[in-house]
């Protein structure tokens, strides 16, 4: 069985994913993500139960208007992990469309990043 790589280089500004061996990646979008923080409100949808409200990249800019809109990472470093992990479950299930527990990832980070 032939195992692909996946490999998300997240950014300040940018994500960019795609598979190993690749050229050049096969998303490049914004690292951005319009989490819906309004807790008090009535429920007007099903989204508000399963904590799935959220959009990220170019999504995530288009809805700044009824969602709050976040960088997670800032200077190079991730300044947010619960926001970075549903920002990489949806680069994982929506953008790459793969299962990860067939697939080997390669997340990077910048060198000399503190721990």
């Amino acid at each position: 069985m032939d195992i692909k790589t996946c490999v998300i280089d997240n950014g300040s500004g940018y994500t960019k994913m795609g598979y190993a061996g690749n050229m050049e990646p096969d998303y490049i979008i914004p690292t951005a993500i319009a989490d819906h923080v309004d807790k008090g409100t009535v429920q007007t949808s099903r989204l508000q139960y399963d904590q799935l409200d959220y959009f990220i990249g170019d999504d995530a800019i288009k809805n700044s208007q009824t969602h709050q809109l976040i960088y997670p990472i800032k200077s190079g470093l991730v300044k947010d992990w619960e926001l970075m992990e549903k920002y990489w479950h949806r680069c994982i299930y929506s953008y790459m469309k793969c299962d990860p527990e067939e697939h080997v990832f390669v997340l990077t980070e910048p060198p000399m990043n503190p721990p």
